[in-house]
């Protein structure tokens, strides 16, 4: 069989149902090629799509210049292990520290790759930096997290589906409640050996959930207070998702590239992923400087694909097409349209019980239970208009198109959205 034999949805997720391992469950939607904000399926069905493979796709899908530099770099050398040194790596960490402004950078390919490489980088800096006794150091997350599903990211998770029957578990962190900075503070003057706060800026799977302005700040100066690093997982809020480069930089108002306004908190180890390659290619990376990242030694860690010649081609073209198309600034005001939107229909109808996000990463609470099936039915819905999304934890809808979305592409899936969300009304 070939991908040609391929002739409805149908027939793609029964094979899928049938050879492939039950670890996702999709929308029915079968997808075969995506242009901008744009995706079709085998019927030849259009779709914008709102969820941009969480987050991997702000750039838009098939972008021109990000393919183009994925198919010329291929054609030269796509492999050759960190065995020996390639042209391009040196040139990507060049370019990628002066884009974020940090010393050094660690290439990786997946998100869940990245964190555990940044909690290897913490350790490592808490016994030889800090003075930490070896295995004792432990590291802060924060409730409702969601870092990867790897064994020891799954440790620290509340996320039963995640956790149950795969233990048992890593040791060394300590959960706090998120968004509760006296709750840090209180475990930071407790313990003397924290090595790092590991922190999504807004917690993406936990259904958008953004906290209070001045959280992620406090975080900030509490790290620095205890000598502790503070760990920015933007693998999902990053990269312009949230009207800014970086979410931890706030509420800015950077009108060109990042100029690091008040309202940035500097992150000592910053993690990327997903749309750092916008989508075309796996490419994740650590950036830190060089008083932490300087404790890796060759040998202590690596990865056979991590900083290859196409992924350091791609993701430089994917974060200059960021810069290039001010991705940022259009998710900020589109953002804030899409939010006020959508407030307005919550005013007169009882089915939304709120929205929430920032930029273009935003969600509603659907007033139902978890446990009831309404959020996915609402997402079933909207794919049957022309839009596709999907639920979080179980009463939560997460919205984020593609950051190239123009204004009258989103009041149109506004008017798909509301229209769907009226159908559903108590």
């Amino acid at each position: 069989m070939t991908v040609e034999d391929v002739k409805s949805s149908q027939q793609a997720i029964d094979l899928e149902d049938q050879y492939g391992a039950h670890n996702y469950h999709p929308l029915p939607a079968v997808l075969t090629r995506g242009e901008g904000v744009f995706v079709w399926d085998v019927e030849e069905k259009k779709y914008y799509d709102f969820l941009s493979a969480y987050s991997a796709v702000n750039q838009g899908h098939s972008h021109p210049r990000i393919i183009d530099a994925l198919y010329e770099q291929s054609k030269k050398i796509s492999l050759t292990s960190r065995a020996f040194h390639n042209n391009v790596l040196g040139v990507y960490e060049k370019y990628a520290t002066e884009y974020f402004k940090f010393d050094k950078l660690l290439p990786m390919n997946s998100g869940a790759e990245a964190v555990e490489t940044a909690i290897k980088i913490s350790r490592k800096w808490a016994y030889e930096k800090k003075g930490i006794p070896e295995t004792e150091a432990q590291i802060i997350v924060f409730e409702n997290n969601f870092h990867g599903r790897t064994t020891t990211i799954i440790s620290f998770s509340n996320d039963e589906g995640a956790r149950k029957n795969f233990g048992p578990y890593t040791p060394g962190f300590i959960k706090v409640p998120y968004n509760d900075a006296e709750a840090l503070e209180k475990v930071l003057k407790e313990n003397k050996n924290i090595a790092g706060a590991l922190i999504e800026p807004i917690q993406g799977e936990a259904g958008v959930f953004t906290p209070a302005d001045d959280f992620i700040p406090k975080v900030k100066s509490l790290c620095n207070e205890h000598n502790v690093l503070f760990m920015a997982d933007e693998i999902q809020t990053g990269i312009a998702r949230t009207g800014a480069l970086l979410a931890v930089c706030g509420k800015c108002d950077c009108q060109g590239h990042c100029e690091r306004q008040e309202t940035y908190s500097r992150p000592d180890v910053l993690i990327l992923g997903k749309a750092l390659s916008g989508g075309a290619y796996p490419v994740s990376a650590v950036l830190a400087d060089d008083h932490i990242m300087n404790v890796i030694q060759p040998g202590q860690h690596g990865s056979t694909f991590g900083g290859n010649p196409v992924a350091a081609a791609v993701a430089m073209e994917a974060l200059e097409v960021i810069k290039d198309e001010k991705l940022a600034q259009n998710a900020r005001r589109l953002g804030d349209l899409f939010r006020s939107e959508l407030n307005k229909f919550i005013e007169n109808h009882n089915i939304v019980k709120l929205v929430r996000g920032r930029g273009l990463l935003n969600a509603i609470v659907i007033n139902d239970s978890e446990d009831s099936s309404t959020a996915w039915d609402i997402c079933v819905a909207l794919k049957e208009n022309g839009l596709l999304a999907k639920p979080t934890h179980g009463n939560i809808i997460r919205f984020a198109p593609p950051l190239v979305i123009t204004e009258e592409q989103l009041m149109d899936c506004v008017n798909i959205i509301t229209k769907t969300l009226e159908k559903f009304e108590k």
